[in-house]
């Protein structure tokens, strides 16, 4: 027998807000009885997967332990454009030279998330 991942749940202060976040990164929609104000909102991922964001009443304090690590389907170097556009922050740039690397972004909330590179992106490196 196994267990298997139903959600990934994000403790947060504005669980609609930042549901509409990363319903923007992800291209995926919230679930449609989700409204402004709710304390639970879920972002509906391909292959059944919810991203579950949980109102608190208390702030984030330290560091993610556990984090996204995203793949875009245009080049990183866009998505990362593209995510700071929306609202994301740059923590961390582990972007190389060579095209290796990552970018590591925070959401509107400071919950860390990576930025890899795409298979287009590892494609050309390869070349």
């Amino acid at each position: 027998m196994v267990s298997v991942v139903q959600n990934v749940a994000v403790d947060c202060a504005d669980a609609y807000g930042l549901a509409r976040f990363w319903s923007e990164v992800t291209g995926q929609p919230l679930h449609p009885d989700d409204r402004p104000g709710d304390a639970e909102v879920q972002v509906l991922l391909a292959e059944g997967l919810v991203l579950y964001f949980n109102q608190v009443p208390e702030p984030k304090t330290s560091k993610n332990r556990l984090h996204l690590c995203l793949r875009p389907e245009t080049s990183r170097d866009q998505e990362v454009e593209r995510l700071l556009g929306l609202g994301a922050s740059l923590v961390g740039d582990h972007r190389n030279p060579d095209g290796t690397g990552w970018a590591v972004l925070a959401d509107p909330e400071g919950n860390e998330f990576c930025v890899l590179r795409s298979d287009s992106d590892r494609a050309a490196a390869s070349s």
